[in-house]
This record gives structure tokens, C-alpha cells and sequence, in this order.
């Protein structure tokens, strides 16, 4: 029987060059794995947002119902979405609140102050194709 004898010590070129593919392999993976997914931590919201609404991810809020005190309402507006969302609220005897919100990619925001009376609204979504999105606000 024939017996092999191997070595126990490599070459300390090798042993640097395998330590360098290794690390480059171990940077490059960690650089592809990170991401700024929208999935992650939520933003701080200032303490003045008295709503905050999410569009997305689809055609949909985050929501199907919100609530706010009556008075001067700041409203937060956050695109979670690859496409464009606007922000409308109807009050009810069906006349469309002055300036729509509209955030036009993913990461955008839009911030406007409302004047609401204690009652109940509509939000909708006025860009055409995306119907489903309706919630209710209910102001008191």
C-alpha cells in the first residue's frame, strides 16, 4: 500500500491570496445585500404631523381608516410606491378640499396643513387607475 504524505504549511503567497479572494467575495456580498427597503424602521414623524398617510406599496393606503383632531391638521404624505400617488379629501357633502398632495416616487413625501371641522371625509387617489384607493378620516 502506497502512502501519501502532504504538506501541513502552504506557501504564504497562497495563504495572501486566498485570505484577499475571500475578503473581496465577503465585501462584494455584503455591498449587494444592503438596501434602503422601504420595509425597514419607519421615519421619525415630527411631533406636529397631526395625520400621517402612507401610499403603497400598490394602489392602496397604508390604512383604511384614519383619525385627527379637529382644527389645523398638518398632513404627511409618504410615497412607499414605485408610481405616482395624489392625495384628495372630500368632505361630506362631496366638495373636494383646496390642495391636493401628490408624492411622484418612492421615498417622496409631501407635507400641507388642512383646516378640518369634526366629521367624517374621504381620501382618495385622483390619479385615473387607481380607484381602490379610498379611505375614511374621521375628524373630532
Amino acid at each position: 500500500m502506497k502512502s501519501r504524505t502532504f504538506s501541513t504549511s502552504l506557501r504564504p503567497r497562497s495563504v495572501v491570496t486566498r485570505c484577499l479572494i475571500a475578503c473581496s467575495a465577503a465585501l462584494a456580498f455584503s455591498a449587494c445585500s444592503s438596501s434602503s427597503s422601504s420595509s425597514g424602521p419607519a421615519a421619525t414623524v415630527p411631533a406636529d404631523i397631526g395625520l400621517q398617510v402612507i401610499a403603497g406599496p400598490g394602489i392602496k393606503f397604508d390604512l383604511p381608516t384614519y383619525t385627527a383632531k379637529a382644527g389645523d391638521v398638518k398632513v404627511l404624505y409618504t410615497n412607499r410606491d414605485s408610481q405616482r400617488h395624489t392625495l384628495a379629501i372630500i368632505d361630506s357633502t362631496g366638495k373636494t378640499l383646496p390642495g391636493e398632495m401628490e408624492v411622484v416616487k418612492s421615498g417622496a413625501t409631501d407635507v400641507k396643513t388642512y383646516t378640518l371641522a369634526a366629521g367624517t371625509y374621504k381620501i382618495i387617489c385622483t390619479v385615473p387607475g387607481h380607484n381602490a384607493m379610498k379611505a375614511t378620516l374621521t375628524v373630532s
